[in-house]
């Protein structure tokens, strides 16, 4: 992909924000497993948040693949620093699409401000990639409507502003249909928080969200009741390209590092690019993320063109993260003993881009996805008769 100038005029400003203000910090913020709110103003104010909402919304109406390249920089230095950026435009968009004029024009310059974070809650505890078998309810009361139950693995749980809520309005049993979305303020009275001790991604703090007796008001609604599932879903197939990019950042990022040592380090007196088995490794990485690359653009391309994109994207959810665990492994190998030790940041990439392996849909669910789209819905009828078979087995 060649850049436009503007496109190119974004990068180095990522660029440089992302190698003098992230990558320094990428290991210690681990530690310290909380969002710097200074860190993200100054990020909206370069305009790294949201560039591709409206204008009236104080985004930059940028398309898709600006926003991609942005996400790379971004997540180069710091992949957890990425969720923002990824999270801005996603949830974001589905607020200026979906929500109320109220709620989109309080709320989304604000998300692009670096001001707050709009966290997403689907999952549950008992859900996970079937994600529209959904339990907490959402019943009408007074006016509005009362929400009752947990939400589980929630990005930013304990940090975010407001979430996203899909919840059941309609009879339990009807899968995706029946289920509506709520925008709910994270200070709502009966809302509490608790944070997972994850292997990985401990600055973004996922966690679960207790819903005892949630009061929203009507307007709160977004999209149609009972069908917000497929409605406001959408926009996913745009966050699974931007996921792509923000594991080959990181996985682009010790890869860099390894090349580097490999002409630093000896071994039987020669630089150990030398030997075949050093540097055949990293060609093949060099390979496969080039690749990997070149299919999230273009996703991205095909949605600023207006063409369909779903199958792509699912590509870039499974092949990305998969891809990046096992060059980020391979990196660290070529750095032996000093590349297990803590103190080198491949280990800290392999856990954090790993957890993107199960998050926001597995591998095994994207590839249903793109067999639905190749052959229609018999792709997933088969698959669910395949697994009931392989369970009585």
């Amino acid at each position: 992909m060649i850049p436009t100038d503007e496109q190119a005029a974004f990068r180095d400003v990522a660029r440089r924000f992302a190698k003098e203000r992230l990558a320094p910090g990428y290991l210690t913020r681990e530690t310290e497993a909380v969002l710097d709110r200074t860190l993200l103003r100054e990020m909206g104010s370069l305009g790294l948040i949201g560039p591709d909402l409206p204008e009236r919304y104080g985004g930059l109406d940028a398309s898709a693949v600006t926003s991609g390249i942005i996400m790379e920089e971004i997540s180069h230095g710091d992949f957890n620093i990425g969720y923002v950026p990824l999270l801005a435009s996603l949830m974001g968009g589905i607020v200026v699409r979906h929500a109320s004029p109220a709620i989109a024009a309080e709320w989304v310059p604000r998300v692009v401000a670096g001001e707050v974070l709009i966290g997403l809650g689907l999952t549950e505890p008992r859900g996970g990639s079937d994600a529209a078998n959904l339990v907490l309810r959402a019943e009408r009361s007074g006016g509005g409507f009362t929400l009752t139950g947990e939400k589980n693995s929630i990005s930013f749980a304990d940090q975010a502003d407001a979430f996203v809520v899909f919840a059941r309005t309609g009879r339990p049993g009807d899968g995706a249909r029946g289920i509506s979305a709520f925008f709910v303020p994270a200070d709502s009275p009966g809302l509490s928080r608790t944070r997972l001790n994850c292997i990985g991604s401990k600055l973004v703090g996922r966690g679960s969200l207790f819903f005892d007796c949630v009061f929203v008001p009507e307007s709160a609604m977004m999209g149609r009741e009972d069908a917000a599932f497929v409605q406001v879903m959408q926009g996913f197939d745009y966050s699974r390209a931007l996921i792509g990019l923000q594991c080959i950042a990181a996985a682009q990022a010790s890869l860099d590092e390894a090349w580097q040592y490999t002409q630093e380090r000896k071994a039987f007196g020669a630089p150990i690019a030398q030997y075949q088995g050093v540097s055949f490794p990293l060609a093949e990485a060099d390979t496969v993320l080039t690749a990997a690359r070149q299919l999230c653009y273009h996703t991205l391309a095909l949605r600023d063109a207006g063409m369909q994109h779903t199958a792509e994207a699912a590509m870039c959810k499974w092949f990305a993260p998969k891809s990046a665990v096992d060059i980020i492994h391979q990196c660290l190998l070529t750095h032996g003993h000093y590349g297990w030790t803590l103190d080198t940041p491949h280990q800290q990439r392999l856990r954090d881009v790993m957890g993107l392996e199960i998050g926001d849909g597995t591998a095994q669910i994207m590839k249903l996805i793109i067999a639905r789209e190749r052959v229609g819905r018999v792709a997933v009828q088969y698959s669910s008769r395949s697994a009931s078979a392989e369970t009585s087995a």
